[in-house]
C-alpha cells in the first residue's frame, strides 16, 4: 500500500493508501466517482482512458490510465474529462466536438478531448503554418483509436478551434 496525494481537476485528493497495483483508471472511477474515463482495450493501446497530465513548468501531455498505477500519479495534477467544463459551460473544444457530432457511442471522446486539448495548449505554445495544420492535428491524434470511425468528424472540430483563433495557434 502507499499513500497517495493528486490534485485533480483543481481539486486535491488525499492523502489516501491505495495498493501500489491499483490502476488509475480503477482509482478514478471506483474510489473517487469520475467515471467520465473510460476503460477500453485494458492493455494502453487505444487511450479512450487518456487523461492530462499538467508539469510544473506549464506544459501538458497524456496519459493512459488502464496501465499505470495510481502510485505513479502520486504529486502530480492531472486533469480528466469533467475538468474541462467551467462553471458549466463547455471548453471550445467541448462545444466543437457536439457541433461536429464528432462522437457516436461516445467511448473514446474522453482520450480525443485530452489530446485534443493538450495539442491546443501545445499549438499556442509552439504555432505552426496553416498549411501544416492537418497534418500537426493527425499527428496529434494518432494512437487514439475510435470504434465508430468518427476520426473525420474529431479532427473537424480540432481544426475548427484552431481556424476560429488563428492568431492563437497559426503563424
Amino acid at each position: 500500500m502507499t499513500t497517495v496525494r493528486i490534485t485533480i481537476n483543481g481539486h486535491v485528493y488525499g492523502p489516501q493508501e491505495v495498493r501500489d497495483d491499483l490502476s488509475m483508471n480503477s482509482f478514478l472511477r471506483e474510489y473517487l466517482g469520475l467515471t467520465g474515463t473510460k476503460f477500453g482495450c485494458g492493455v494502453g493501446q487505444c487511450l479512450s482512458c487518456a487523461i492530462i497530465v499538467d508539469d510544473p513548468d506549464g506544459t501538458s501531455s497524456t496519459s493512459p490510465t488502464c496501465i499505470v498505477p495510481a502510485v505513479n500519479f502520486n504529486g502530480k495534477s492531472i486533469r480528466t474529462i469533467e475538468g474541462h467544463a467551467r462553471n458549466g459551460a463547455l471548453s471550445d473544444l467541448q462545444k466543437a466536438f457536439v457541433d461536429h457530432f464528432a462522437f457516436q457511442c461516445g467511448y473514446c471522446t474522453a482520450g480525443f478531448l485530452a489530446e485534443g486539448q493538450v495539442f491546443l495548449e501545445n499549438l499556442a505554445r509552439n504555432k505552426v503554418p496553416r498549411a501544416k495544420l492537418e497534418s500537426a492535428i493527425a499527428e496529434a491524434l494518432d494512437g487514439h483509436l475510435c470504434r465508430c470511425t468518427g476520426y473525420i468528424k474529431y479532427h473537424q472540430a480540432v481544426r475548427d478551434v484552431v481556424l476560429a483563433n488563428p492568431g492563437l495557434y497559426l503563424v
